[in-house]
């Protein structure tokens, strides 16, 4: 049985753009068929503010057509619900990224394993692979 996955932002924007930044377990767990991926829809609204914002140009195509690169990855999205909502509003700790604390939340309440290169997910105890 495979594993539930929630990709981070910037390891969705890697896979996509076939980065070397991402690391090759994160690779290899994203393309094994076994594991299930899931986008969350914090990172469609991370992508599109830092697109409009100028901190990311190059992905106007991506948010246009976000469902299908989804679809032909074979990628789930992710909904925020209320309770997603409300455990990331009252985690603890200084961390004040709201994306980085709704995925949080979804992985502790959905049970998912993060790819992600930043430290701050096993900070809050969320299982990370990198």
């Amino acid at each position: 049985m495979g594993v539930n996955l929630l990709l981070d932002t910037h390891a969705l924007l890697w896979w996509l753009a076939d980065d070397p930044k991402l690391s090759a377990a994160a690779r290899h767990t994203i393309a094994d068929a076994g594991n299930h991926v899931f986008v969350s829809s914090a990172s469609a609204w991370e992508i599109s503010t830092k697109h409009r914002t100028g901190k990311l140009p190059q992905t106007g195509d991506l948010i246009e057509r976000f469902a299908s690169y989804l679809r032909k990855e074979r990628f789930e999205p992710l909904p925020i619900s209320i309770e997603h909502s409300l455990k990331a509003g009252i985690l603890p700790g200084p961390h004040r990224d709201p994306f980085d604390r709704m995925l949080i939340a979804q992985a502790t309440l959905q049970n998912l394993h993060v790819i992600t290169i930043d430290p701050v997910f096993s900070d809050y105890g969320v299982p990370v692979i990198w």
